[in-house]
């Protein structure tokens, strides 16, 4: 964590592996979805919290009221959003669910035009299509080697709303100003932990093994690995973060596929390549060729 200024894209392509595998962790702790995303909180709490005093982001003296219930109420839009993604493993796969929870940013340009009353161009509105089109595709909806049951349309509706939500909390970090993500991130998990304290099981067994899971989940995914992206994103062009961000589902199929037996269908992965070029197309700016063309004719005239 220490190199992130000297391989700031190393950095964020080991952080980015790391979260492809919060899945298997997820699916090896064997515990039900709310009481991990308790755990989570709890353990990725310990670690930001003990992170943030050693390097002396605590106290915070910018942490205004105002500041505090933004990032609680990002707090709950998180737990939430976890807790829908972390449930639909069981539901449909690995490699599906992070493939449909990534169609995240196309949420948040539609917060944007609907609540915010902000523009979006023609190519916005086309890569969105396109990103829609691969979500049907990989979703196995239309094209699957596998009958689609209602539980596997539930997985899809539950990466969908962990999608929005997730969303949603993009939209709200934004008004916290200069305030640290750690600092944020930690606001988060605390909230977390309050949050579920009633809903977790505490009552059932869990085993050494999947408490060695569930550890992982708070200090490598929560901790480690978000601290190692926040680290890196301002040393690293928008074009960088847009295309090692996809490092995520990647290691996330590969996963999925070699330790469970679960490959994806070509149509999946067609829905995957038509979602990671929109979302680059989106995030980059990228314009259409048609629109260009179109552009020059009517100059012409």
């Amino acid at each position: 964590m220490t190199n992130a200024s000297r391989f700031p894209a190393l950095n964020l392509a080991v952080a980015m592996a790391i979260a492809g595998t919060v899945g298997a962790f997820v699916t090896e702790a064997g515990i039900d979805p709310i009481t991990t995303v308790f755990w989570r909180c709890l353990f990725g709490s310990l670690f930001l919290g003990a992170w943030c005093l050693v390097r002396g982001y605590l106290p915070d003296n910018s942490l205004s009221w105002s500041r505090l219930g933004r990032a609680t109420l990002c707090g709950v839009c998180m737990v939430l959003s976890w807790t829908a993604f972390f449930a639909g493993f069981a539901k449909t796969s690995i490699a599906v669910m992070t493939i449909v929870y990534h169609i995240q940013p196309f949420f948040v340009v539609l917060i944007g035009v609907l609540f915010l009353k902000e523009r979006i161009t023609i190519d916005q509105v086309a890569w969105m299509g396109a990103a829609f089109l691969g979500v049907v595709l990989a979703s196995g909806l239309v094209v699957s080697d596998n009958p689609v049951t209602t539980t596997w349309m539930i997985g899809i509706a539950m990466a969908l709303g962990g999608a929005f939500l997730y969303a949603v909390v993009t939209i709200l970090a934004k008004g916290l100003g200069e305030q640290r993500p750690e600092i944020t991130v930690l606001c988060q998990t605390a909230v977390g932990v309050i949050m579920l304290a009633p809903a977790a099981n505490f009552s059932g067994h869990i085993s050494l093994n999947s408490w060695g899971w569930l550890i992982g989940i708070g200090v490598l995914h929560t901790g480690i690995a978000y601290v190692m992206m926040f680290s890196s994103y301002p040393r690293l062009t928008t074009p960088v973060i847009g295309v090692l961000t996809f490092i995520y589902p990647v290691v996330a199929i590969i996963i999925d596929w070699a330790v469970y037996n679960h490959p994806i269908g070509i149509a999946q992965s067609m829905g995957m390549v038509l979602i990671a070029i929109a979302t680059l197309g989106v995030r980059l700016g990228w314009r259409l060729p048609v629109r260009r063309t179109g552009t020059a004719l009517a100059g012409q005239k």
